[in-house]
């Protein structure tokens, strides 16, 4: 078994023990506008936040036409405190009108198609494509990049780097479980500032990159 491989093995018998996250807890419900809304609520945005908004969300719209009749007010009022919540009901309501102007209401499930629509970039698209249509996607977020970094696995300045350099990396198999572990792994273990690396199952395989203090 390779490096990666055993670091998928490993962070995959860690998750049961923790929160999923919350695009995956929507996804559940199998149904691609809401795991859409809620992606793009979680950007920039803790899953504490981000779960309970989008439930009251979608107890007031949980489609495009729903989504239409409320007032950009209605929508903020929702979705707060989700960072940025006045730029995402607006993209809310830009998405919508999209969906049903070209593709009859329903999300479609290509790249291609998908980041046609302004407010929704290869982070959104590929967590759509993954969480909604169990499509190969590879979501890079800020924990993908910080951790991909850290453990050596590649050397890249951005996520959308990220992004790629993994594409060249992984094995296709592991490229939609790999957001959903790296982001759990991220939220519980491996914080951006003082990562728990004496708690950690795989710290035996991290080069520890640009950590500078741990727990």
């Amino acid at each position: 078994m390779n490096k990666i491989d055993t670091i998928v093995s490993i962070l995959n018998k860690d998750f049961p023990g923790y929160v999923t996250p919350s695009v995956t807890q929507v996804a559940a419900q199998n149904h691609p506008f809401k795991v859409l809304a809620s992606t793009i609520l979680s950007l920039r945005t803790k899953d504490e936040v981000t779960l309970p908004a989008s439930k009251r969300l979608f107890l007031l719209a949980d489609s495009p036409d729903s989504m239409l009749k409320l007032s950009l007010k209605k929508i903020e009022k929702a979705i707060y405190p989700v960072g940025f919540y006045k730029t995402k009901a607006r993209t809310l309501h830009h998405i919508s009108e999209v969906l049903i102007q070209k593709y009859k209401g329903r999300v479609p499930s290509t790249m291609e198609q998908l980041l046609e629509i302004k407010g929704i970039g290869r982070k959104t698209a590929n967590l759509v494509l993954t969480e909604a249509f169990n499509k190969p996607g590879l979501c890079v977020d800020t924990h993908v990049h910080r951790i991909s970094n850290r453990l050596g696995l590649v050397d890249t300045k951005n996520a959308h780097e990220t992004e790629f350099a993994l594409r060249e990396l992984l094995p296709m198999k592991h490229w939609k479980p790999f957001n959903m572990l790296l982001v759990t792994h991220g939220q519980n273990i491996c914080r951006p500032i003082s990562p728990k690396c004496s708690q950690c199952h795989i710290y035996d395989y991290c080069q520890r990159r640009q950590v500078n203090y741990s727990r």
